[in-house]
């Protein structure tokens, strides 16, 4: 089963992001910071990250960059999640390696699209 790691502090778009991710058919392990997903990481390997710019603690772009830096972790795809949906805060995703860039309020065609563009890549 296709496993989807999201790293998102609100409760509120946890419950929404997962159930819609789940009624898809997808996994879906849920952390609310960067730091609970990086120990996620070194224990699993999820086949793609979402994860929400705004954390507690390290952002979601320090998460990102660390993610593609990482050799263990580098192939798994990342698609940013956020409110900060400017153009500029897309380009500085793109430049930390995310895959996907998606503004918040979540449209959940857009996100289920891109999140089956990118577990198929």
């Amino acid at each position: 089963m296709t496993t989807v790691l999201l790293v998102e502090d609100s409760p509120t778009q946890t419950q929404m992001i997962a159930s819609l991710l789940q009624q898809a058919g997808l996994s879906v392990i849920s952390v609310i910071s960067s730091e609970e997903a990086q120990s996620k990481l070194k224990s699993q390997k999820p086949d793609l990250v979402i994860v929400d710019v705004i954390l507690p603690g390290q952002s979601g772009f320090e998460l990102c960059r660390e993610i593609k830096s990482n050799s263990s972790t580098q192939k798994i795809p990342v698609a940013i999640c956020s409110t900060k949906g400017t153009e500029a805060d897309k380009l500085w995703g793109s430049m930390l390696g995310a895959d996907a860039y998606l503004a918040k309020p979540i449209n959940q065609q857009e996100l289920l699209k891109t999140v089956r563009q990118l577990i198929s890549n």
